[in-house]
């Protein structure tokens, strides 16, 4: 696909299909909804709560965008397989991938269970493997396609009492630089945003005092925003970044450098 037929400076993504998991609330309903600010049609994926990602397809539908919630289970190929069709038969072959949905668990390893470890990793790491295997067909044949991996600065420097969390994001920037390099002659980019410490559901368990600390931490003097990760987002699948794969761009307000 011709990224100059489909580019606007209103609307860059107008005539793109974006598939973004985990889509419900926080990280992904703020991509979901700026993405489709951009003119994409948006598909919602979410696991439980339907009437939340009911309206964050409202959102996306004041923009003129087409957006529409497609609950599945990512963890699971056939439910990936079905969400995918469904994509497919609502808006179009999704050109779009944002792999948003994951999980994260604190302990030390030695409290680390097998069963928190395997959550973690399905979650996190054997989900963006459904998902990106259920899409690439498609991009192929177009010879046309974005994908974007949700990982983590603790994918990237490491976190202590997130041992497991650390090493399934880790592993998704590993299999993004890989991915990058098989699928680029074919067209599609693949890069991955790594998140500082972002203002979502993950860090209501922090006491007050500690999120203080982590905003003092932070050079920038702040938590993140969910936006603030859209954004980055929105660049690597805009057509300005066709040049730009197997990268890792981590919206961190400077905390890990």
């Amino acid at each position: 696909m011709n990224d100059s037929l489909t580019y606007s400076t209103t609307r860059p993504l107008f005539g793109q299909v974006a598939l973004i998991t985990g889509a419900s609330r926080g990280i992904g309903a703020a991509i979901a909804v700026t993405l489709a600010k951009a003119g994409a049609a948006v598909a919602i994926n979410f696991l439980r709560n339907e009437e939340r990602a009911q309206a964050v397809a409202e959102d996306c539908r004041t923009y003129g965008s087409k957006a529409v919630p497609i609950q599945a289970d990512v963890t699971d190929d056939r439910a990936v397989a079905r969400l995918t069709a469904t994509t497919v038969k609502e808006l179009g072959e999704p050109t779009i991938l944002v792999n948003n949905a994951g999980r994260a668990r604190s302990a030390l390893l030695v409290d680390t269970t097998e069963a928190i470890w395997d959550e973690l990793m399905n979650a996190n790491l054997k989900a963006p493997f459904f998902c990106t295997k259920a899409v690439l067909p498609s991009m192929i044949r177009k010879r046309h396609g974005r994908i974007v991996n949700i990982s983590s600065i603790w994918g990237i420097a490491g976190g202590s009492f997130e041992v497991a969390y650390s090493a399934s994001k880790g592993g998704l920037i590993a299999l993004t630089k890989a991915l990058a390099k098989e699928l680029g002659p074919s067209g599609i980019t693949v890069n991955a945003v790594a998140p500082g410490a972002i203002e979502t559901d993950m860090l209501n368990d922090l006491a007050p005092d500690d999120r203080a600390e982590i905003s003092l931490e932070t050079p920038v003097g702040r938590l993140g925003t969910p936006e603030d990760v859209a954004s980055a987002v929105l660049f690597l699948v805009s057509p300005g970044a066709s040049f730009i794969t197997g990268q890792i761009i981590s919206p961190n307000g400077g905390l890990v450098i």
